[in-house]
This record gives structure tokens, sequence and C-alpha cells, in this order.
């Protein structure tokens, strides 16, 4: 059996300047190169062109003019709205409404990262590109950065039946600069969320991605004025995507779906990374924290047209702490 292609950049490191750095920090910079040499690729083996048909929802992640990211996900009509008709494309049969924050973020020539999940096997894989062909009630994503993740943290979830098409209507979308007690309480019962992050001008290792973070329930700690969240960060593939791109553009986008009601959360804000020290120490399992100081907080009851039941907690959060 042929191996799979690689890195086709040969002038160009398959990570960026923020990335190395922060493999550097932690001490794997020279394995890691070698390692992106093989697993980062410019285009989608068959096996994820064959993936991301067979999903439900994708998650998308894009940032504004000014650089601020913002993440969600995004559903079809049914499975298949997401096919490939190339190695280097992905055709989204779907938009984001006018109300989530992805909608003006999506034209053409945007820099967009995606990622595929299936919650009810764990499986997950990333393409990162540009917006290409944005019309007819969709858009095709030109691939530019291909690769799979692990399944650590990712909990187990099985599809539910929507509720009944009569149901009442959803409560409008909130905006606020600080979390109420709703929101905050969201997030403090939240084993799931994404992350969205932007390397503006970084080339063709850079632009804009989107990844998924795993906990026990309660891992994202909510300050008590509501203005601040901090969140462990645990041992991963050393890819650094998510700290790479914070260490270049300290600003992140989040989204934290309820699965059980459909409602998204989405959070933007300025991000720090704590390193070490007593809080990184205090929490099991975390090699360093993130902090995100919020600017802009939106709740969208029911967004999502999917429902989810939790089965089973990631097997990799054994030895993971609370808060």
């Amino acid at each position: 059996m042929s191996s799979l292609p690689g890195w086709p950049h040969p002038h160009v490191a398959p990570f960026h300047a923020g990335e190395q750095a922060a493999q550097r920090r932690t001490g794997v910079h020279e394995r890691m190169q070698e390692i992106g040499q093989r697993v980062m690729r410019g285009a989608m083996p068959q096996q994820h062109r064959d993936f991301f048909p067979l999903l439900p929802f994708v998650v998308l992640g894009a940032a504004d003019a000014a650089g601020q990211p913002s993440a969600t996900l995004l559903a079809g009509a049914a499975p298949g709205f997401v096919s490939s008709p190339s190695d280097t494309a992905l055709r989204i049969q779907a938009l984001p409404p006018a109300d989530d924050p992805l909608a003006p973020l999506l034209h053409e020539g945007a820099q967009v990262g995606l990622l595929g999940i299936e919650l009810p096997t764990r499986r997950r894989n990333r393409a990162n590109g540009v917006v290409r062909a944005l019309g007819n009630g969709g858009w095709t994503l030109e691939v530019q950065q291909s690769f799979g993740n692990c399944p650590k943290y990712i909990q187990l979830r099985r599809p539910l039946a929507l509720p009944d098409a009569g149901a009442a209507a959803p409560a409008a979308p909130r905006h606020a600069t600080r979390l109420d007690e709703p929101m905050a309480a969201q997030l403090r019962a939240a084993d799931t969320f994404f992350i969205a992050t932007h390397a503006a001008g970084d080339g063709i290792n850079g632009g804009s991605d989107v990844s998924h973070r795993g906990g026990r329930a309660g891992f994202v700690q909510v300050s008590d004025d509501g203005a601040t969240l901090t969140w462990p960060d645990f041992i991963g593939n050393s890819f650094f995507n998510t700290l790479g791109n914070l260490m270049l553009q300290p600003r992140a986008g989040l989204v934290f779906p309820d699965f059980a009601s459909g409602d998204l959360l989405h959070i933007t804000g300025d991000a720090e990374i704590v390193w070490e020290g007593p809080q990184v120490q205090a929490f099991a399992g975390a090699l360093r924290l993130v902090r995100l100081h919020l600017r802009e907080a939106l709740l969208r009851p029911s967004a999502l047209p999917l429902r989810w039941q939790l089965q089973e907690e990631s097997p990799a959060l054994a030895g993971t702490g609370r808060w």
C-alpha cells in the first residue's frame, strides 16, 4: 500500500511561526517538524473525503476584518449536505442564518477553518482553506490544509429525535458584554466547546482554524463578574494550532453547544496563555491554562436543529481534575 502524501510545499514549513514558538517552548519543535511533513497535507486523503458527507453538522471558524475570530456549528438539511468534488474541495450546501456570527464572515476569498466531528464514533478531521463559489444556498471550501485528529477528550453522544414541529418558537437571540447567570450556568455545565483562532497573513500554513475542546463537566471556569473564562489545556498532538495562533494573534471565538436544547452560546474575547504557576498545578492533568477576557456573548436559543444524549465521558479524562 502506498503511503499518503505529506506536506506539498518544500519551501514552507508545515507549521507557522506561532505554532513553532509553542513547540519550542514545550520542547517538541524538532520532532514536530518531521511529523508535520508527514501528517499535514495540502489535499484530503480518500478516507477524509468519504468522512465529511456522513456528518449532520460541521464546525466553522473565521475572522472579521479586525482579526476577531468567531465559531459556529452549521447543520444541513440531512447528512450528505457536505460533499467532496475533488481532493482539494468540500462543497457545503448550507449557509449560516442571518443571526449567526459567521454569516457576514463567509465571503469569497475568506479564510475558514472547518472541523468535522462524529460524536457517536469520536472521529474528527480538519480541513482549512478559502471560500469559493459562494451562492445557490451553499459554498465551496478550497482546501489548503488537511489533517486528522485523535479521539481524545471527545464525549460519546447519540443522536435523538427532534422536538415536535409544533413546539413553541425559540426565544430571541440575546447579546451581552458580561455573562448573565443563565449563560454562566450553561458554561459551568459544559463538557464540550469549540474554539476559533486566526493567524493573519502567515501564508499557506496560517489562516483560520477551529478546534474541539472537551473536559469533565465544569472544566470551564467562569469568574464571578462573568467577564473571564479559564480552562485547562491537556496533552494533545503537539501541533499547537490553537495556542500557536494565539501567540500571533491573541483573540478567540468560542461556541458552546447545549446538545440537549440546541442552544448555541457564542463568545468572543482576548486570550492569554498561562504557561505555568500554581493555578496550572492545581488542576490535575493541565499542562497550562487559557484565559479569555470576554468582549461579547451571544446566546441563540435552539439554533442547532439537532439533539444529542451523552452516552460516555471520554476515557482520556480519567486523570483530569475539577475546579
